[in-house]
């Protein structure tokens, strides 16, 4: 019996890490509710369940709007600037990631914009940005009306659309970009590195309260590639590697003092 559980909750446990990650924007929060929707799943009647995908759907997506408003709170205390956790889509699967629109709710730009939403409005939004259900079946797994869910989801769309559209990445061309970025790092060419950001570039900086980090953003091409360079420089020897990150390719610095 225990067998059978497991499998039917391993058939859907990417979805259901999709559905935390991109609500949470933490893939260890993510895991922590998927680990509570299985003990839940282990203590339920399975005869009473007619759609186990839709029966852990509903699940997760409560318990992440719950741990989204105790997240809420934590972060009003913060120090710095708090940005998503990356993950490696190389390694991790988040599903659904099939469509461009799928896969943009994943990227960290949308999941940082999705913060200023309150967690009804970013349940509705993922669950239909994300998993393209329904009105109607939104309704039933957070408990509303389809009218409310169609209303939420207008307002999350109107909050987020000016600068979802300004964040929009070709992958081709990002990649492009991080390799750019790579050479000029790794070549020490500041002239190279500052042509590669729009002259407002803001950077965020975020030590999840481990490391220091910047406590507000670095703004202007000329100081962020003064920035980076200063760090290149302070730890010597560093290694750069290109990896994929929510979705796109990204830059991992590794410091000379943490090798």
């Amino acid at each position: 019996m225990t067998t059978s559980l497991d499998t039917e909750f391993e058939r859907h446990r990417s979805v259901l890490l999709g559905i935390g990650y991109r609500m949470l924007g933490s893939f260890a929060d993510a895991e922590d509710v998927v680990q509570d929707a299985w003990i839940r799943w282990a203590g339920v009647d399975h005869a009473t369940v007619e759609e186990p995908r839709s029966f852990l759907v509903t699940i997760v997506s409560r318990l992440a709007i719950d741990r989204m408003r105790l997240a809420h709170r934590r972060r009003e205390t913060y120090i710095g600037p708090w940005l998503p956790e990356p993950v490696r889509t190389d390694r991790e699967e988040l599903g659904p990631a099939d469509t461009a629109q799928q896969r943009d709710t994943l990227s960290v730009a949308t999941l940082r914009l999705m913060e200023r939403l309150s967690a009804p409005e970013r349940a509705v939004f993922v669950l239909r940005e994300a998993f393209e259900l329904p009105y109607e079946e939104i309704a039933e797994v957070l408990n509303l009306t389809a009218a409310y869910a169609r209303q939420l989801h207008k307002r999350a769309g109107a909050r987020l659309a000016a600068d979802r559209e300004r964040f929009a990445a070709d992958p081709v061309i990002h990649r492009d970009l991080v390799d750019l970025f790579v050479l000029a790092a790794r070549t020490g060419d500041r002239d190279a590195l500052q042509k590669l950001f729009a002259q407002d570039v803001p950077l965020w900086t975020d030590g999840g309260g481990k490391i220091r980090a910047a406590l507000r953003p670095v703004r202007d091409a000329d100081r962020v590639t003064r920035f980076l360079g200063g760090v290149l420089g302070k730890y010597g020897e560093v290694d750069l590697t290109v990896i994929e990150v929510n979705g796109l390719a990204a830059m991992v610095m590794i410091l000379g003092e943490y090798r």
